[in-house]
């Protein structure tokens, strides 16, 4: 549904995903914010990856602090002493933090209904998500519900993503027109290196291996024969 008369604001941290759903966001909506989270992540080069895309995208851009978050839940993306590490036998992920994204979509819920807008971007995803239960689609809608009960208004969580594979979210990014550009001017890395990133962490991999495999199928179908 094209949502040309409305308004939304896009959760957004400068990386692969939320980058690809700013850029969905500006083609349904007639007006799109974003908002970033600074919590004391490991790198702070996430943020000003963020401020530099806000501003080439054209787009207001707000940065709250989360600072408190930092204190509560020490964790491989707030701790350089944690080495991040994929969780093994059903354990989560040493990169996981507890309560962020109930966190930054309540607060996005506030700063929407202090701009004006009834519509929240987030890129989380439940087909490639790395074991985080606050990704998962039944978390989203259930935070939908209480967000609009407890502030008695009707905003809409939007997870364009929710369903993709990471080589789908690329192709979503070659629909928008700005494969390129998401991938040399976001960062997913964990060792906090901008575009293709180190390649060695789990996020890089992850990443990496979902360009390949897009390529590869945009290569394949150029050599289809009509």
């Amino acid at each position: 549904m094209i949502l040309k008369e409305e308004k939304a604001i896009v959760v957004f941290s400068g990386g692969q995903d939320s980058t690809t759903c700013l850029f969905w966001a500006k083609e349904q909506f007639k007006e799109v914010e974003a908002v970033t989270f600074d919590y004391g992540q490991r790198h702070r080069l996430e943020i000003e990856c963020a401020k530099e895309i806000a501003k080439e995208v054209g787009v207001k851009h707000h940065i709250l602090d989360m600072s408190l978050l930092n204190q509560l839940a020490p964790n491989a993306l707030t701790r350089d002493d944690i080495e991040v590490e994929e969780g093994k036998d059903g354990e989560l992920p040493s990169t996981f933090v507890p309560g962020r994204n109930l966190l930054f979509l309540s607060f996005a819920g506030v700063l929407a209904s202090q701009v004006g807008a009834k519509h929240i971007v987030t890129g989380v995803c439940e087909t490639d998500f790395s074991g985080y239960p606050d990704c998962r689609d039944v978390f989203i809608k259930s935070l939908n519900v209480t967000m609009n009960l407890a502030m008695d208004d009707t905003f809409v969580i939007h997870t364009p993503l929710m369903w993709l594979t990471k080589a789908q979210t690329w192709e979503l990014a070659d629909q928008l027109g700005v494969l390129d550009f998401v991938r040399n001017n976001t960062l997913t890395c964990y060792n906090g290196i901008i575009a293709d990133g180190c390649g060695e962490c789990p996020a890089c991999k992850l990443r990496k291996r979902g360009l390949d495999e897009y390529l590869r199928s945009r290569k394949g179908a150029s050599h289809v024969r009509f």
